[in-house]
């Protein structure tokens, strides 16, 4: 990330939410544990890795830097570049085990209803758990915000120790503009003022 990015924990929530749940440990990598659990699951041969620089940017250097670490676990990991053409129809949320990038949303209930709840049509790690989802309901309907948070916090340990998700880094967004530039907004859930910046701004001459 060249510096402007945040180490990920394996859930899809950063400290730009308000009720971020920072009271989670940093997970950091084991591969000792990788390895026993690895054995433990009973597959052998390659991990099939699919991507495309379509993904992200720096998504293909991102597979082949994971399928090295993986490696110190024994785990081998085949790193498949598919066709930018047609990604996001034929292998995002259809085939078992690929990179993709997720923008923010506004709110931390947003996040997880989009990608998350059973019933989510972009779940795309087909995370499928009751409980999840009432307590996702519930947080939507709470008023206090520390009874809020703890629900968040919940939900947050379920992915991140339940599901599928692999999350290692969020990216900042970067921008700039002259002095001249005004009325820009800054927003922290997307680049270029969260895609308003052609609506928002005006030049000062």
């Amino acid at each position: 990330m060249a510096g402007y990015g945040k180490v990920g924990n394996d859930f899809p929530i950063n400290s730009t939410y308000a009720l971020f749940p920072d009271s989670i440990e940093q997970r950091v990598y084991d591969p000792d544990k990788a390895a026993f659990h690895y054995k433990k699951s009973g597959h052998s041969g390659p991990v099939l890795l699919r991507t495309s620089d379509v993904a992200f940017p720096g998504a293909v250097d991102a597979a082949v830097l994971y399928q090295d670490s993986a490696k110190k676990a024994g785990i081998e990991i085949e790193v498949k570049r598919e066709p930018g053409d047609g990604y996001w129809t034929n292998v995002w949320n259809a085939q078992p085990f690929s990179t993709s990038y997720w923008g923010g949303r506004p709110t931390q209930d947003l996040m997880y209803s989009t990608a998350y709840l059973s019933t989510a049509d972009w779940n795309d790690t087909r995370f499928l758990r009751p409980d999840f989802d009432k307590v996702l309901l519930q947080a939507r309907s709470e008023l206090d915000d520390g009874k809020r948070k703890e629900l968040y916090t919940d939900m947050a340990m379920m992915v991140r120790d339940e599901g599928g998700l692999i999350l290692p880094m969020f990216n900042d967004f970067v921008n700039a503009s002259t002095k001249q530039v005004k009325g820009y907004v800054n927003d922290v859930g997307n680049d270029m003022s969260n895609g308003f910046v052609a609506a928002r701004v005006w030049l000062d001459a």
